[in-house]
C-alpha cells in the first residue's frame, strides 16, 4: 500500500520536547523561536527529515506553524485543522489559533517585551515573511535573527530521519506533451526580455515540470528536492543528490543542464552576488537564506517563479491525459462505492477497510503510481474534520443513519486526479438530505459558471456558498485548488476561494469541492476536477465566456437529494453529467458494478 494507519503522536509527547528546545533558546539568547511546516524549499509537503513542527508538537496536518516563548507557546492553524489540531496538540500547552484571523506579528507582540529577540531558521521561511514579519516588529523593539543551527534539529538529535535520496526518473515526452528544452527556451526568452542575467527556481514541482523529471522525496507526490539556476543564455544548471540520478536519468538531464551537487548551491549564489548579476527571485516562495546569499531581496529582481504561471495551464497533452487519467480513475472509484454499497449495510466495514478497498480498486488499474494523498476517510463525525487521516487508534467503522465522506485521489503518468464523495450509509436525516442539496446545489453553480476574460477565483467562490448562505451555512476552507499534471495535487496560482486572487486562464485545472461540516456529527464535500475551457461567444451576448468541463465521472448519491431544493437548470445539470458518467464508465465494468451504475446514474 501507499499509505499506512499509524496511530498519531500522542499530545503528550509535546511537554518534553518544547522543554528542550526552551532550554536551547535560552543558551542562543533567543526570547522566542519561530517552527513552521516548510523546508528549504518550501513546497506544501516535505519529507520525513523536515517534519519539525509534527516532531515538536504531534500536529500531523499539511499547513501551519508554532512559535515557542519562554513561558507560552501557540500553534497556527486555518480552518482545515481547527478540529484536528486540538485532538492532536496539548491545548494546555499550545494556544491554537486560527489563521488569518490570528497573524504571528499580533501574537508576537501581545507576548514579547521591547528588546526580546525572536529566532527563525533562516531556509525555513520566506524572504518576503520575514520582511513582513521585521517591518511589524521593529517599531515595538522586537528583533528578528536568523540562526545559524535550528534548535529543533538540535533537540530532535540523532532520531530525526536522514534527508530524501530517492530515484528520479524522466518524465515521458508523451505526458510532458512539451519538451525540456522548450520550455526552458521560453524561461531564457522571458529572462531575456525583462533584462534579467538569471533566475533561481527552488520549488520542487517547477524543477520537475521545467526538467520532465519526476521524483520519490516526498510522500505522495512525485517530486525531487533540488535547487536550479537558469540563466539567460546557456545551459541552466540542476543541484542535486548525485545518489539520485542512474545513468538514464543523467542522460536525459544533460541534454539540457549541467548536473552539480547540493552543496554546491550556496557557493554558486555567492558567485552570481560577486559578479552584479540581475538575478530574478521569487520572494513569496524562496527562502530567506537564497535571499541573503544574493545580496538581499533589494538586490534581487523580484518577480514570480515563472513556471508557475506557465505549468498551470495545461499544454493539449496534458488535457488529454488528465481526462484518460480521471476516465480510469473514475472506473475504480465506481467499483468501490459499489462495493461499499453491498457491504457497509452490513456492518462489516471500517474507514481503513474502506481506504484500503479504494487504493486496490486503483491499483488493479495497473497505472497507479501513487496515491495523490493519504485518503480521507471519515465515518460520522470524523466526516466533519476537514482533513482527517484514520489511524488505528481513531478508526470507526461506518454505522447506518450516517455519512460518510472520502476524499481520495490517485497519481498516474497522465495525470493526477482528486475525488470526493459523501454517501449515506442506511436512511439519512431530512437534515442530511437537505445540507448535501445545498452542497450540491453550490457544486452546479461552479461547474455550469460562465465567466469572461479576466476573473479571478476569488470572484466565482461566492456561488458556491450562496445556497448555504440562505440557510445560514457555511464551510471555512476555499472551494477549489489548482491540481498538476502527474503533480503535486495542490498546484497554484490559481484558485477558487477567498485568497484566490490568480486570473482564471483556458487549459488551468482546478477542483470544485464546496462542503457543510457539521461538528461531533457530520461532514459533506462533494468534489469534481474541472478544467477552464476557451472563451466562446454566447448566443445573444456580446462577450466572449469561459466556462468549467467536469472531468472527473463519478455519480453523486442520490438517496441524497431533496428533488424539490433543484431548480429545473439543476436537475437538467445533474441528469446530463449522470448520462455521461454512464457512458462512459460503464464499459470498464463488470455486470454487477455496471448495474449498480446503471441505477446510481438513474434520472430524477
Amino acid at each position: 500500500m501507499f499509505q499506512s494507519f499509524e496511530i498519531a503522536p500522542d499530545p503528550a509527547i509535546g511537554v518534553g520536547r518544547t522543554q528542550r528546545l526552551r532550554v536551547l533558546m535560552r543558551q542562543a539568547g533567543l526570547d522566542a523561536f519561530l517552527v513552521p511546516r516548510a523546508d528549504e524549499h518550501q513546497g506544501e509537503y516535505v519529507p520525513p527529515s523536515a517534519e519539525r513542527l509534527g516532531w515538536l508538537t504531534g500536529f500531523t496536518g499539511s499547513a501551519g506553524s508554532a512559535i515557542v516563548t519562554a513561558a507560552k507557546a501557540a500553534l497556527f492553524v486555518d480552518g482545515r485543522y481547527t478540529l484536528q489540531a486540538p485532538a492532536q496538540v496539548d491545548t494546555k500547552l499550545y494556544e491554537i489559533v486560527e489563521i488569518p484571523a490570528g497573524w504571528h506579528g499580533d501574537w508576537l507582540i501581545e507576548h514579547l517585551k521591547a528588546g526580546a529577540v525572536v529566532g527563525f531558521d533562516p531556509w525555513l521561511h520566506t524572504a518576503a515573511e520575514i520582511e513582513r514579519l521585521t517591518a511589524a516588529l521593529k517599531p515595538k523593539g522586537i528583533r528578528v535573527k536568523a540562526v545559524a543551527r535550528n534548535p529543533v534539529d538540535r533537540a530532535w538529535g540523532a532520531q530525526r530521519p536522514a534527508p530524501p535520496s530517492g530515484a528520479v526518473s524522466a518524465h515521458s515526452l508523451k505526458y510532458a506533451g512539451v519538451a525540456a528544452e522548450d520550455k526552458i527556451a521560453r524561461l531564457q526568452r522571458l529572462l531575456s526580455e525583462r533584462g534579467e542575467n538569471a533566475c533561481v527556481l527552488t520549488l520542487p514541482d517547477s524543477i520537475c515540470w521545467l526538467f520532465n523529471i519526476r521524483g520519490t522525496d516526498v510522500a505522495h507526490n512525485p517530486v525531487v528536492l533540488a535547487f536550479a539556476i537558469v540563466p539567460a543564455r546557456g545551459k541552466p544548471e540542476l543541484f542535486i543528490a548525485p545518489v539520485k540520478l542512474d545513468a538514464d536519468v543523467k542522460a536525459h538531464l544533460t541534454k539540457v543542464c549541467r548536473l552539480a551537487a547540493l552543496d554546491a548551491f550556496a557557493e554558486r549564489l555567492r558567485t552570481l552576488k560577486r559578479d552584479g548579476k540581475k538575478v530574478r527571485l521569487d520572494p513569496e516562495t524562496a527562502a530567506f537564506e537564497i535571499a541573503r546569499a544574493l545580496g538581499g531581496s533589494k538586490k534581487c529582481a523580484a518577480g514570480a517563479d515563472p513556471c508557475i504561471a506557465t505549468k498551470a495551464v495545461k499544454n493539449p497533452v496534458e488535457i488529454e491525459g488528465a481526462r484518460a487519467a480521471q476516465s480510469r480513475d473514475g472506473i475504480a472509484v465506481v467499483q468501490f462505492l459499489s462495493w461499499l454499497d453491498r457491504e457497509a449495510s452490513k456492518g462489516g466495514v471500517d474507514e481503513i477497510a474502506a481506504a484500503k478497498r479504494l487504493e486496490a480498486a486503483r491499483a488493479a488499474t495497473g497505472e497507479l503510481r501513487d496515491v495523490a494523498f493519504d485518503t480521507i476517510a471519515g465515518s460520522g463525525p470524523n466526516g466533519a474534520i476537514v482533513h482527517y487521516r484514520v489511524n488505528d487508534a481513531t478508526n470507526r467503522r461506518l454505522k447506518s443513519g450516517e455519512l460518510f465522506l472520502v476524499d481520495s485521489g490517485g497519481q498516474y503518468a497522465d495525470g493526477t486526479t482528486d475525488v470526493t464523495r459523501t454517501i449515506a450509509i442506511g436512511k439519512p436525516t431530512p437534515e442530511m438530505r437537505q445540507r448535501y442539496t445545498l452542497v450540491l446545489k453550490g457544486h452546479i453553480a461552479i461547474a455550469t459558471a460562465r465567466f469572461p476574460k479576466g476573473t479571478r477565483g476569488i470572484e466565482l467562490d461566492p456561488l458556491a456558498r450562496r445556497a448555504l448562505w440562505d440557510y445560514g451555512l457555511d464551510y471555512d476552507h476555499g472551494t477549489g485548488h489548482g491540481v498538476g499534471s502527474f503533480l503535486s495535487v495542490h498546484e497554484g496560482p490559481q484558485s477558487i476561494s477567498r485568497r484566490g486572487m490568480a486570473v482564471l486562464e483556458p487549459g488551468m485545472l482546478c477542483s470544485n469541492e464546496p462542503g457543510c461540516y457539521k461538528p461531533g456529527a457530520y461532514g459533506i464535500r462533494l468534489e469534481n476536477l474541472v478544467l477552464v475551457t476557451p472563451l466562446a461567444p454566447v448566443p445573444g451576448g456580446d462577450r466572449e465566456m469561459m466556462g468549467f468541463e467536469t472531468i472527473t465521472l463519478v455519480p453523486f448519491d442520490r438517496r441524497l437529494i431533496t428533488v424539490e431544493l433543484l431548480a429545473p437548470s439543476e436537475r437538467d445539470w445533474l441528469n446530463a453529467y449522470h448520462a455521461r458518467v454512464a457512458e462512459l464508465i460503464a464499459p470498464g465494468l463488470d455486470a454487477v458494478d455496471a448495474a449498480w451504475l446503471a441505477r446510481a446514474t438513474a434520472p430524477i
